[in-house]
């Protein structure tokens, strides 16, 4: 029998299999193996996460905002809103500095506790921002979205990843980090919080994971923490698994504090 003139592809090099339903698999692995040896290149053993809405802006560009609209017109109330949230940025990216610049005074070896975002626009930005501007390596794990989630400019060019899939963009949150920043955001800050808090109050993380909630006003009108203890849904000793602050100072030193105690001996990936 003659052979054909089109010879087929190696199986792991066919796209339409690899893009098929069928590979979904590898699809996944993918998002788990790729990652994991650009980290261990990198000597990348454990992170500092920082969440927090896309859509906050620097006060520079929340401030010139706020001025065409008045000089033009516009939404002044939500331009003066952007001004005002604008503070949490500016928090981000000093927070993301200090705890950089204490990181690499940690000493030579393994690079420890570096600053790691979603890789978008907003808080996301602000962290890798201050983490380059103190002069060290950052992570963005970004996710390929319609809109708003575009690669931030300031991510190590090394240690950026963009996910297909959620599910694998959150393992690797929570799978190298050892503590974690919540600013103000959306759905997918309270998405990525809830899902922190349920698998440290399930024991499904086992390592001690500081988590700060920075701004207090914020939090306590977009979630009433109280109200589920007060209905039983939640114990009272839940309300430890965070700490709640409007002070970068406060921040900072929680963290490293918390860090030197229960991290700072053991690098690597515990859960």
């Amino acid at each position: 029998m003659a052979e054909s003139s089109e010879k087929r592809a190696r199986a792991y090099e066919d796209s339409e299999f690899l893009h098929s339903p069928d590979a979904r698999a590898l699809r996944i692995l993918s998002e788990y193996l790729e990652p994991n040896s650009r980290f261990k290149s990198c000597n990348i053993e454990d992170t500092i996460i920082f969440f927090g809405s896309a859509r906050i802006l620097p006060r520079d560009e929340a401030a010139a905002a706020l001025k065409d609209v008045k000089k033009q017109g516009g939404n002044l109330e939500k331009a003066q809103s952007d001004l005002d949230m604008s503070e949490y940025y500016e928090a981000t990216r000093e927070l993301a500095h200090r705890l950089t610049v204490w990181s690499k005074s940690l000493g030579e070896g393994s690079r420890r506790f570096v600053v790691c975002s979603g890789g978008g626009p907003g808080i996301m930005e602000a962290a890798n921002r201050g983490a380059s501007e103190a002069k060290g390596l950052n992570v963005g794990l970004n996710i390929s979205l319609p809109f708003e989630q575009v690669e931030n400019p300031h991510i190590s060019r090394e240690l950026s990843f963009e996910f297909h899939y959620f599910f694998m963009r959150k393992f690797w949150f929570t799978y190298l980090a050892k503590a974690v920043v919540v600013m103000p955001g959306g759905f997918g800050t309270l998405d990525e919080l809830f899902e922190l808090l349920t698998l440290i109050q399930t024991h499904k993380v086992r390592k001690h994971l500081p988590i700060v909630l920075f701004g207090s006003r914020y939090w306590s009108e977009v979630i009433d923490m109280k109200a589920l203890v007060k209905y039983g849904t939640i114990d009272a000793a839940d309300l430890e698994l965070f700490f709640r602050t409007d002070s970068i100072d406060e921040a900072y030193d929680y963290i490293t504090e918390q860090l030197k105690v229960y991290s700072l001996e053991s690098p690597g990936a515990i859960l």
